[in-house]
């Protein structure tokens, strides 16, 4: 297994603009989500900038932060 390549550092003279970073994503208990392999689930709890623990219907899982395959609906 690899470690992900570190970010690429923007230098000031460079004619390209520097590459947005994405804000991170919050949930709330009780906020509707979509996953990429589990689907529709629902946020019963919620670990301070860790994990969310989601319910979706046949399972629940704790998904950890940045919640890369996770969406709010």
């Amino acid at each position: 297994m690899t470690k992900p390549a570190a970010p690429k550092r923007h230098l000031p003279t460079s004619p390209f603009k520097a590459p947005v970073t994405p804000a991170p994503k919050h949930f709330a208990v009780g906020d509707q989500v979509t996953h990429d392999v589990y689907g529709l689930g629902r946020v019963i709890g919620i670990e301070d900038g860790i994990a969310a623990l989601v319910d979706f219907g046949s399972a629940q899982r704790r998904m950890l932060s940045p919640y890369a395959k996770m969406t709010k609906l």
